[in-house]
């Protein structure tokens, strides 16, 4: 895992510098020599959302970048530099945000987008100048962003929680009653491979996605929210028959290689946001794990 850098363009006047942080692929093979620490280590990301702060994690799984952004008094704007090899952010890149903190606005080539809590917005490819601000310093705006390569420029759209085609899901007896919020999702607008949703979970219900699965052709992140602090969700990983776990807490996310199963338990309810990155974008292509295969 590389050292996080804030040497990543010269920002123009009251701009935050930034911070990325660069992180390697890992093998399932090598995975399964990892300890508590290691794992946390190479999957979890953790500071995510610092006031003032635009932090960032360059994963080289399909090279995906995770993001927390948190304007108070100052915009914060995206800046291009060695770490991507560009003129700007965005050249080669689309990007979906969503606003898990209070109301803020993205200001994209000059066209500005007003997002409300539980909102979410989508920048093309191509896009020079993209800020964030929040409406207020006090509460502001919490921007989770994922952005990946791209080869074709769609328009840039922002998608309210009413279009996000809500999808409810589960069964009380399982624990597992959800509602899924499909913001960046080829039923809703085009992107080129970057697909984000929301799961919100109702009360009394503590599990995501199970029974689990795995997607070669797609990796994906989860950032788990909505938890108070001495809540925690154990958030499981690995090859379906050498699972681990990675104990997390409040705005942290984890990384999910297209090896691993990804799913959750929670101490009590919770809200995640997934975000995929890979060869296609069909919702339901999953290779399914059964119960009695887990180990």
């Amino acid at each position: 895992m590389g050292k996080p850098t804030r040497e990543f363009g010269t920002p123009p006047v009251n701009y935050e510098v930034f911070i990325m942080e660069i992180r390697q692929p890992i093998h399932s093979e090598h995975a399964k020599t990892l300890d508590t620490a290691g794992l946390r280590k190479q999957f979890l990301i953790e500071g995510l959302f610092c006031e003032g702060e635009m932090n960032l994690t360059y994963s080289h799984i399909d090279r995906i970048i995770v993001g927390g952004i948190v304007p108070t008094h100052k915009p914060l704007a995206l800046m291009a530099g060695k770490a991507l090899g560009v003129d700007f952010f965005l050249e080669r890149r689309e990007l979906g945000a969503i606003n898990i903190g209070g109301a803020g606005k993205v200001v994209v080539d000059g066209e500005i987008f007003e997002i409300a809590p539980r909102e979410a917005l989508y920048i093309g490819m191509g896009a020079r100048e993209v800020e964030f601000s929040s409406a207020d310093a006090n509460h502001p705006a919490r921007f989770y962003i994922n952005c990946a390569p791209a080869h074709h420029t769609y328009p840039s759209r922002k998608i309210t929680i009413d279009q996000a085609s809500p999808e409810k899901l589960g069964k009380v007896e399982n624990c597992n009653v959800r509602t899924i919020y499909k913001f960046l999702h080829p039923s809703i607008l085009p992107t080129c491979q970057l697909s984000m949703g929301m799961t919100v979970l109702e009360p009394g219900s503590l599990w995501n996605t199970m029974p689990c699965h795995t997607h070669e052709r797609r990796m994906e992140v989860y950032l788990y929210f909505d938890m108070k602090d001495d809540n925690v969700v154990f958030h499981y990983m690995g090859e379906p028959t050498e699972t681990r776990h990675i104990v997390v807490r409040n705005e942290q996310a984890v990384i999910s290689p297209s090896w691993s199963i990804h799913s959750g338990v929670g101490t009590a309810a919770y809200t995640f946001i997934w975000g995929m990155v890979g060869e296609n974008q069909v919702f339901h292509d999953m290779d399914h794990v059964a119960m009695t295969d887990l180990k």
